[in-house]
């Protein structure tokens, strides 16, 4: 790598594009890391369907051990006719697998298990562009995906085959197996994570024995996340598993999960790449809610404990995940919440912003919202009032002033009595404010003049001093 320069150490956008601009090739993948110590080029095996049934069990386990052979796919042009080999087998095997019935035998749990991992499971390589933005950079892809894809094809065909035997299965997709299978979600490559996605869902739901332990693990890998890397790739895909998971989650909720949804799910509103799983990570709070509505109030107070103070990209996320949280909120939990959430919603329809207070204020557009605040308005509108009323003067946004109108218009409406109280004590207060504020200025203008007084009389001391000095000086001499 080149040296950076002083104005690149400076300016980390410089340094990125530098780097952006020096790193061309993409299409790499973690298969330059793998290697097959004693390369044999691949001999076409017989049709499986063209086989007679006593020997296609056979046929079936020796094509299986053929396709653990490994290919070099950074270099394009060696071992094409073993490569096309294998990518055909592969190609027959998904379609043998999905098509026959009585073909997932004992003996065949063994041979399926190795190809598998002996295809999917590897090394993943640290990243070609350390500066990588997900949301801007093109990801590396996998320079074997041909063959890996096939195999991940494969490998949900055999999981979810009528005749697949989780009890026999178990003796191989074991622990060891789902670490190996949830280390591979920081893949670069969308498309494997995509597959692994499938894949883990599937084992999920037919492992029961398995299923603590794959919530565990997700939980470590989060936990690592948050606190130790701030990076993982496939941190969007884990949650969308998760959501399918707490959905189904029994009642009441076991302490665990409880524990998870305040100890994971909440913290991890802290990270940095927050834009890039949010809309996973709101679901997963959302369905945590719906099946023990009793959370609400604690992961309310959760969000507001961690909610963004310089990001307005952040605050827009939050204030939407709020929305959807009140979408499902029972009356009673939401009395308990009000004054701290509506004091935060002061601030965002404050804020110079426009887009955060814009979306503060498209809470009012929600029917179900506008119920609740209606029934609790006298507790609310007291809160809002004073950042409604100024915002309405003062914001720069005529669009925020056109919503904070209507919003105004509606609260006036909800309750006129109790609004026009609110209008008479706050001009009331800014009278008291300017007056003190005047006050307050000709209390300096006082002693500026003061202190310009004093100034004066010490220059004039001075000169008086210095003056008989001389005069003393003239006498002498």
């Amino acid at each position: 790598m080149s040296a950076i320069s002083a104005a690149e150490k400076v300016d980390g956008f410089t340094r990125k594009s530098v780097r952006k601009a020096q790193k061309q090739k993409r299409s790499q993948g973690s298969s330059q890391f793998r290697t097959q110590s004693s390369l044999v080029e691949l001999s076409p095996l017989p049709q499986l369907k063209d086989a007679p049934t006593t020997e296609q069990q056979e046929l079936f386990c020796q094509k299986l051990q053929q396709c653990c052979m490994l290919f070099d796919f950074m270099d394009s042009v060696i071992d094409l006719k073993s490569k096309e080999i294998k990518r055909a087998t592969l190609n027959e095997l998904v379609d043998f697998v999905s098509t026959n019935r009585g073909v997932l035998v004992e003996a065949a749990y063994p041979e399926i298990a190795a190809m598998i991992s002996n295809n999917i499971f590897r090394t993943l390589p640290p990243s070609d562009n350390p500066d990588f933005d997900p949301e801007e950079d093109e990801p590396t892809l996998e320079a074997s995906w041909p063959h890996i894809q096939l195999v991940y094809e494969f490998f949900l065909r055999f999981l979810e085959n009528p005749d697949f035997q989780p009890s026999i299965a178990k003796r191989y997709i074991d622990q060891k197996f789902v670490l190996q299978l949830l280390e591979l979600f920081d893949s670069e490559d969308p498309r494997e994570r995509d597959f692994l996605k499938t894949v883990l869902h599937r084992i999920y739901g037919k492992f029961l024995g398995l299923r603590a332990f794959i919530r565990k693990q997700i939980n470590n890998i989060f936990l690592r996340f948050i606190y130790e890397t701030e990076h993982f790739n496939g941190v969007a895909e884990l949650l969308e598993i998760l959501g399918s998971i707490i959905n189904g989650f029994a009642l009441p909720l076991k302490a665990e999960h409880k524990q998870f949804l305040m100890k994971v799910l909440i913290p991890m509103h802290t990270a940095k790449g927050l834009a890039l799983f949010h809309a996973q990570l709101a679901y997963c709070v959302v369905q945590f809610l719906e099946k023990d509505p009793t959370l609400t109030e604690t992961v309310i107070r959760g969000l507001l404990k961690f909610w963004p103070k310089t990001c307005s990209q952040k605050e827009v996320m939050f204030l939407g995940e709020i929305e959807e949280i009140l979408d499902v909120i029972e009356p009673t939990q939401f009395k308990k919440i009000q004054e701290p959430l509506f004091k935060q919603i002061a601030k965002c329809v404050s804020n110079p912003h426009f887009q955060v207070a814009e979306r503060a204020l498209y809470f009012w557009n929600n029917e179900y919202i506008l119920s609740l605040i209606e029934e609790n308005i006298d507790k609310i509108l007291p809160i809002m009032f004073g950042s409604l009323y100024r915002i309405s003067k003062e914001h720069w946004n005529p669009t925020i002033v056109a919503l904070v109108y209507n919003v105004l218009k509606t609260l006036m409406e909800l309750n006129g009595t109790l609004f026009d109280e609110l209008t008479t004590s706050y001009k009331a207060e800014r009278q008291r404010e300017k007056k003190k504020e005047q006050e307050r200025e000709e209390l300096w203008q006082k002693l500026d003049e003061l202190r310009v007084k004093e100034t004066s009389g010490m220059l004039n001391n001075t000169h008086s001093l210095q003056n008989a000095q001389n005069n003393n000086n003239t006498s002498a001499k």
